[in-house]
């Protein structure tokens, strides 16, 4: 979401609203729209922007493309809290050491002094801004992006006792799938009904994925959503998941998104429009690309760029099929991590298998309701975006996904997350291929040596099970004839 303030005053209005609940409509002004023939990055030059989120997924992309590709803004104040034993200070110097801001690390080595970290925690009241920050930032800030959000599906809702909320919830969130969904429609609402009183734009990404194009293809810095879906296919431990071949998988690159949210900020901005815009950010109707194609495409990818020390080969199946999907469970993922866990007992280890498989069920279980569902979602504002910019702005802040191509872009994902998420070598890639050729042996052995064990208990001491055996070897003889007869006669 972003929201476009005057100099001045304007965060008086954001804090009162965050804190009571309250806008004064004299706290907007419109007075730096600027020229509505301002390019993008004309407009955001001289700008303070404040952003939340800024150490997230889509708030680091954010922050590297205002920096490279608007460098005249004047500053970037974001809010960071003290996280897992790291302070404010180290998160941020952290963050800034990511590979993800070398090109602009090339083009300007002093970028940290535009990005301005404000202490702050928005669980709290007031956003826990202290008062010496909150007179800072009144007095400068011209934008606001807010991005900061939970990335738990099944997050807990929190506003009284945990036990009243537990048994209410199914109540609140009705026909939703989780209260992921229901808190995000719910932001929207109490947005939306600030829209008066608020210059706001609103971006509505479907599922968002690794970059296309910018800084470079294919980073990722996580294993949320697809990514973690992609890497245990990879590693050979997912091998089924419940979903539709033929529904859209509404996957949108992560770069896509923030060129669209820094192009629906200038025109928010600019153009003033009279209600809050919905963008809804999206491929599935303009460049449709369904979850069977995503199967074999990253099969495909993680054969020709293996991961290191996978666990099988790749080769996982996506089936609609509920009980299907609950016998290749069993079969190729509960009984082969209770024989790899046995085993690291035996050998003295500690047994890990079956609790990665656990997560793994969680994690994909939670996707299965986007993965089965087909959704059409109106891209008229996407569009309509898009014909307002100059030539020059579609090309610097592109989110025409109709240029996507997508098996290029599924590779270029599949390595991301070797190279960015795993931080494996690219010049290992032989001997991850030689293990994955290892491992097929290894298959073709067990493969065979469970079928001499069958041939042993049951065929070789059972006069009915022979029968039936020397039966179906017939018919493959028949067959076999059959085929090269007729092959003869049709040479």
């Amino acid at each position: 979401m972003s929201t476009e303030l005057s100099e001045g005053q304007d965060l008086d209005g954001l804090r009162e609203h965050a804190t009571d609940g309250t806008t004064r409509p004299s706290d907007i002004c419109s007075g730096t729209a600027g020229s509505s023939m301002a390019s993008i990055a004309e407009y955001y030059a001289g700008k303070s922007v404040l952003i939340t989120g800024a150490t997230g997924f889509m708030g680091k992309v954010l922050v590297e493309k205002l920096l490279r590709s608007c460098p005249e803004v004047k500053a970037l104040y974001i809010l960071v809290r003290p996280k897992a034993g790291q302070s404010m200070q180290q998160r941020v110097s952290d963050m800034m050491k990511c590979k993800l801001f070398d090109r602009v690390r090339e083009d300007n080595p002093d970028f940290h002094q535009k990005i301005i970290p404000i202490s702050s925690e928005l669980m709290q009241p007031g956003l826990a801004i202290s008062p010496e920050d909150v007179e800072k930032l009144t007095g400068c800030i011209n934008i606001v992006f807010h991005c900061a959000a939970t990335i738990r599906f099944d997050e807990p809702l929190k506003w009284m006792d945990d036990g009243i909320v537990r048994d209410i919830t199914p109540r609140l969130i009705g026909d939703r799938p989780n209260t992921y969904t229901y808190t995000k429609a719910l932001a929207e609402y109490v947005v939306q009904q600030e829209q008066d009183k608020l210059n706001i734009g609103i971006i509505r990404p479907s599922i968002v994925g690794a970059s296309w194009q910018e800084p470079f293809s294919g980073w990722i810095d996580n294993f949320n959503g697809p990514s973690g879906v992609f890497i245990a296919a990879g590693k050979g431990i997912l091998r089924t998941m419940r979903a539709n071949n033929d529904a859209v998988a509404d996957l949108i690159p992560v770069d896509v998104v923030i060129n669209l949210t820094l192009a629906a900020g200038w025109y928010t901005a600019v153009h003033r429009p009279k209600t809050a815009l919905v963008y809804n950010c999206t491929t599935g109707g303009i460049n449709p690309f369904h979850w069977g194609e995503i199967e074999h495409h990253v099969m495909s990818s993680f054969k020709r760029n293996p991961l290191e020390q996978a666990f099988r080969r790749p080769n996982a199946n996506i089936t609609s099929n509920y009980l299907i999907n609950q016998y290749w469970i069993l079969v190729s993922h509960k009984f082969p991590a209770l024989i790899y866990d046995l085993f690291l007992r035996l050998s003295g280890q500690k047994p890990q298998m079956m609790r990665i498989f656990n997560r793994l069920h969680k994690a994909i279980g939670l996707l299965e309701y986007f993965s089965s569902q087909d959704w059409e979602w109106n891209s008229e504002n996407m569009s309509m975006l898009m014909s307002q910019l100059t030539p020059e702005d579609r090309k610097t802040f592109n989110f025409d996904v109709r240029q996507l191509n997508w098996p290029e872009y599924i590779e270029n994902y599949c390595i991301g997350t070797k190279k960015y998420v795993l931080n494996e070598d690219m010049s290992d890639i032989p001997a991850a291929r030689q293990h994955l050729r290892k491992l097929r042996n290894i298959r073709y052995t067990f493969n065979t040596l469970l079928v001499i064990f069958i041939w042993r208990v049951f065929i070789a001491r059972s006069q009915m099970a022979r029968n039936i055996w020397y039966f179906v070897v017939s018919l493959c003889f028949k067959f076999l004839s059959y085929f090269r007869a007729s092959s003869t006669l049709t040479n």
